[in-house]
This record gives structure tokens, sequence and C-alpha cells, in this order.
């Protein structure tokens, strides 16, 4: 009722151009409440779960920042890490990643226990990665649970780790019996040349984060949220 008294209140010349403002008032008004509503999304949460390959990994950052504006959504990463450990130390550790309630965990936990002076057998570890999945996924049923392989060993680093990729193989084979998801990482490595790896990876395990950021991030982004968006 009153929005027609003010429109029979404007003179009839100046109607066209009072039809034009509010419509615009419209079109403001619905951009603005489109980027209220996301802003005011929550976050989607993700931990990293892992050894120093996550520890001092560096890729973090990178991830966060570019799932978020490919998802057009806040995005937090935390991670629950330690440098040295392996499965069996993680397992002492769910209750600090079911404590971050998050959306996605993201998990490598196969690189000390391939160790040979750890002495955690291939058996083991897969009986230790299937308990810590089966547990995560019970207390967690809607979070996505991605495992990964991250980049090879060289050097001494490599010679302690004789059977890595059987290790990888039984994580991922564990993974697949759940219907779980598995990123391998090692390709993007494997494309740069001898010269270009050893330079990126220059103690034979650790990935200079920079590097690490280039060839992780675009693989998880693109696995997260669809083809293309990594790129």
């Amino acid at each position: 009722m009153i929005c027609l008294q003010l429109w029979r209140a404007v003179p009839t010349e100046r109607r066209l151009a009072w039809c034009l403002v509010l419509y615009l008032a419209s079109l403001i008004l619905v951009s603005m409440t489109g980027k209220s509503d996301a802003e005011n999304l929550p976050p989607v949460k993700i931990v990293a779960f892992g050894t120093s390959l996550t520890a001092r990994g560096g890729w973090q950052p990178g991830l966060q920042t570019r799932l978020a504006a490919c998802l057009q959504r806040p995005v937090s990463v935390e991670s629950v890490a330690k440098s040295g450990e392996t499965s069996t130390w993680a397992l002492t550790q769910l209750d600090r990643v079911l404590a971050e309630q998050p959306d996605i965990i993201l998990i490598e936990l196969y690189a000390n226990d391939a160790t040979l002076h750890r002495f955690v057998s291939l058996a083991q570890s897969r009986k230790n990665i299937g308990e810590i999945l089966d547990r995560l996924h019970q207390r967690l049923p809607r979070a996505r649970i991605i495992l990964m392989a991250m980049n090879p060993f060289s050097g001494l680093r490599g010679l302690i780790r004789p059977f890595v990729d059987s290790y990888i193989l039984v994580h991922q084979a564990e993974a697949q019996k759940r219907g779980l998801e598995f990123v391998d990482h090692r390709p993007g490595w494997e494309r740069l040349s001898p010269d270009d790896l050893a330079a990126a990876i220059p103690d034979g395990a650790h990935p200079r984060p920079e590097v690490a950021s280039k060839i992780i991030v675009p693989e998880l982004v693109g696995h997260i949220a669809g083809p293309g968006c990594g790129e």
C-alpha cells in the first residue's frame, strides 16, 4: 500500500527514473546479501595428520589459501604431526584429531614405519593404519579421510627405507578396503629432473616448503574441490 501511494505521488514523467533507481538498489542489496552469506559460512576444517613431512612440510598455508579461493568460503588447516614418529604414536593422538571436529583429515603415516631402525613391521603398520582409519571413521562418519603418499626419499634417508613402497601399498589398500580416498603425490615429484629433485629435497627426505607447495597444493585442491580447481 505504501509503495502504491509513493508510486502515485511520483510525477508520471519521473516514474521510469524512479523504477530504475529501485532496480539498481535491489541489485546492490542482493549482491551485499550474497557476500554476507559467503562470509558467514563456517570454515571447512582440515587436519593434517602425520610425520615431519607434515610437521615441517610448509604446504598447509598454501592449501588453506587456494582452497578457500576455490570454494569461496573460509578454510582452516591445522596439523597434528611430529617429526620422527610412527603410526604407533599416531594411535595415541587420535583424540587431538577428533577434538578439532574436522571436515577433512589428511593422513601420511608410513614414512617412519618404513625405517629399519624403528622396527615397525609391515604387518604392524598395516594393523595400525587400519585401526586409525576405523576409529576416525566411527567417530567422524561424515569427514572425508584422505590418505596420502608424499615425496620420494634418497641418499641415506632412502637407504634406511628400502621397502617404503610396500608400506605405501598396504596403507593404500587399507584405505581402499574401507572406501576411503587416496592421493599419490609421487608422480608430481617424478616430473622433476634429477637435478631439480635433488635441489628440492636437499636432505633426501624433507622438501623445501616452496617446492612442496607447488606440487602438493594443486593436487589436493583439485582432489578436494574437483577437477580444474587446483590449476
